[in-house]
């Protein structure tokens, strides 16, 4: 039996895990532990654990004596344990403690007395309804507070201000209808205050803000950008509020500005968006624009416009757009789409032109093609002129058109062509489309067909796989086998150097 015992020892320090280690939970190291349903912190923690993580367990109150031992303790994440309440000064004499997690419990206020050599503190997901000015206090080395879907409404200064070294804020999902200014928070580079009820932000609460990179507001009832907005910001996201006027004059001073994102508002028109000279991302999807956005920045390279109410593009609407490379006008109304409108986007690799009203192909579309998507329109036919100079092209997405057969010259001068996605289209299933079929296939190219609409007698057949079909057309297949073992296999070098999702039209645009 003692050998048993000792056997057992052994294999456990083998493992890296303490023999001494509380029940109910992992202690994967000397440094580290893990506890799961637990009903208390548990007694017994060895004392030279950094790492404390304890889940999906029972304990309703966190006091002093549970982390008496816990002399060199760095990190205490509690996750989903239903705690309500913890005691004053619980972590005070954690003078170690770093990082602070208190997620998804049922906390009512902040912890009172956190050490002073904390770095991170995360409550998110709790019910706390009112920050203290005393909450904070000390914390003068705190970086990272994020305070997600609790029950706030109302920021102030004081509130704050005690947390002068303070890196990044998270306020999303709370009830906040006001803030005020200023804050003095000079490190601050990362701050977000999503999914709120705000109306309106001083002109003052930035005043203070020096090193402030990344802004969120999305998800409020704000009906203009905020005024007196940091020069350092490089990114601003305003997403589902309610702008309907967009004032860039009173922007232009951001001149390190490079994503702007404005989607789900209730913008009817944009002009002057060329005052922000390092603009590289604009997101304007789900307003109310009938046009194209006037005086676009010329290193813009991603414009996002899908969802709105265009109905023409114009060569003027993008002349200036060399950088271009990322093109978005889906769900729109497009019927007029000018025959070399994007000649001068001699970097565009990505054009989403689905769910519009275009008859045809559009001519003259940059060579620098990688992507084309023209699902969901009333395109009738293929033709080798609006195809012949995209020689990058390597995804060709022609769903739910109106075409019903295949010009096999326009197709196979598309050298790079690895994804051609046809159905939803009324074919009419000749031998010569079966034809066409095979020697793309040759070529590596993978083709997604769909169902005849013609002849009478192959009506709903999918000309993909009808073995009826195949056989009543092999005589004319059989010059197509031949090319295919004579033909060339494609370089390796050859293929696409991007990734798709092929089992649903949710693809991934990012091509580079």
């Amino acid at each position: 039996m003692h050998l048993l015992y000792a056997f057992l020892v052994l294999l456990s320090l083998s493992n890296g895990v303490s023999p001494n280690c509380p029940g109910r939970c992992s202690c994967d190291s000397p440094q580290s532990v893990q506890c799961y349903k637990v009903i208390e912190v548990p007694s017994g923690i060895p004392s030279t654990t950094r790492r404390l993580y304890i889940s999906h367990s029972k304990i309703k109150h966190l006091q002093l004596s549970n982390f008496t031992q816990m002399l060199v303790l760095e990190d205490f994440i509690l996750l989903a344990s239903g705690t309500e309440s913890v005691e004053n000064d619980t972590f005070k004499p954690l003078s170690t403690l770093k990082t602070l997690e208190i997620w998804k419990n049922k906390l009512r206020q902040v912890p009172s007395g956190l050490p002073a050599n904390l770095e991170v503190l995360k409550l998110n997901d709790n019910s706390i309804y009112v920050l203290h000015g005393s909450d904070f206090e000390g914390l003068k080395k705190l970086k990272i507070l994020e305070l997600k879907n609790n029950l706030l409404s109302s920021i102030s200064p004081s509130m704050l201000n005690p947390l002068g070294s303070l890196q990044s804020l998270v306020l999303d999902g709370n009830n906040i209808e006001s803030v005020a200014g200023p804050l003095v928070l000079p490190h601050l580079k990362h701050m977000s205050m999503e999914n709120n009820q705000l109306h309106l932000i001083p002109g003052s609460f930035f005043t203070s803000f020096q090193s402030l990179q990344f802004l969120s507001f999305s998800g409020n009832l704000l009906n203009k950008i905020p005024i007196n907005l940091p020069k350092s910001l490089l990114s601003l996201k305003m997403e589902r509020n309610q702008l309907k006027v967009i004032r860039f004059r009173d922007m232009k001073h951001l001149e390190n500005l490079s994503h702007l994102y404005l989607s789900e508002n209730s913008l009817s028109s944009m002009d002057g968006a060329q005052l922000l000279v390092n603009l590289t991302t604009l997101e304007v999807s789900q307003n109310q624009l009938q046009m194209l956005p006037l005086r676009l920045p010329s290193r813009l390279q991603k414009l996002d416009c899908s969802n709105n109410l265009i109905r023409r593009v114009t060569v003027q609407d993008f002349q200036d757009l060399r950088d271009l490379k990322h093109l978005f006008l889906d769900n729109n109304f497009v019927s007029l789409f000018e025959a070399g409108a994007l000649q001068k986007c001699s970097q565009l690799s990505n054009l989403a032109l689905e769910q519009n009203l275009l008859l045809s192909i559009p001519l003259r579309l940059p060579g620098t093609l990688a992507r084309l998507d023209l699902k969901g329109n009333a395109i009738q036919g293929i033709a080798e002129r609006e195809l012949k100079d995209l020689k990058q092209l390597q995804v060709l997405n022609l769903r739910n058109n109106k075409i019903s057969a295949l010009d096999l010259k326009a197709l196979e001068g598309l050298p790079r062509l690895r994804h051609l996605y046809l159905d939803g289209n009324p074919w009419n299933c000749t031998c010569s489309l079966l034809q066409a079929r095979e020697v793309l296939k040759a070529k590596g190219t993978d083709v997604r067909g769909g169902q005849c609409a013609a002849p009478a007698e192959r009506q709903g057949e999918s000309w993909m796989s009808s073995k009826k079909i195949m056989k009543q057309c092999e005589p004319h297949l059989h010059l197509t086998e031949q090319n295919k073992e004579t033909k060339k296999k494609p370089k390796p070098e050859d293929h696409a150097s991007i990734r798709f999702n092929m089992d649903d039209d949710d693809y991934d645009y990012e091509i580079d």
